[in-house]
């Protein structure tokens, strides 16, 4: 017979493990999500530095891949783990931060390519960095690095600047995929 303070205990250690176990499972998912957002950035900045006249095409591409990706993963992760956390505010949520930055950035801002790639690139990073906050860490490290280089590149690459953001966005974001599938 236990007492109690140990059923206390013990409930709790198990309240504790269970979290770890979500975390675990929400790193694994977000860490595939990142490094597919990863490879289609890295190849779509290099669309628009070899081919300019192409990178409008590509980067809807880029879009319709990556969304079409981030549900696959979701729905496949849902099944193999056999829990699925789907959730439709944030959904709703994301939906809602891409129809902001898009009336921002194409409707009201009219910005070129590269105020495009800075806009975009630091309104990802800004969430990245503020999730950091309870999520760890190295994601605000992360997101403050692939931000500020994405700021030294929009004022000093020159015509270099898709290149160096294919370099900075892309690979930052596998890199921070790699570390979460790390935890």
């Amino acid at each position: 017979m236990i007492d109690s303070r140990q059923a206390s205990s013990a409930l709790a250690e198990i309240e504790e493990i269970g979290a770890r176990v979500r975390q675990s499972l929400f790193y694994r998912r977000t860490s595939a999500m990142l490094i597919l957002w990863g490879a289609l950035t890295f190849v779509g900045y290099l669309i628009s530095f070899w081919m300019p006249a192409q990178s409008r095409y590509a980067w809807i591409v880029v879009m319709v891949l990556g969304l079409c990706g981030s549900v696959a993963i979701g729905i496949v992760t849902a099944r193999r783990q056999g829990v699925n956390n789907f959730s439709h505010r944030i959904l709703a949520a994301f939906l809602i931060f891409i129809a902001f930055g898009l009336i921002w950035s194409v409707g009201l801002g009219q910005l070129g390519a590269r105020q495009l790639g800075t806009f975009w690139t630091s309104y990802f990073m800004l969430p990245y960095i503020l999730l950091g906050l309870w999520l760890g860490w190295a994601f605000v490290a992360i997101g403050a690095a692939v931000m500020t280089l994405t700021f030294i590149g929009y004022f000093y690459s020159g015509d270099w600047f898709a290149l160096w953001m294919a370099f900075v966005n892309g690979i930052g974001l596998i890199i921070g995929g790699l570390w979460m599938r790390r935890n």
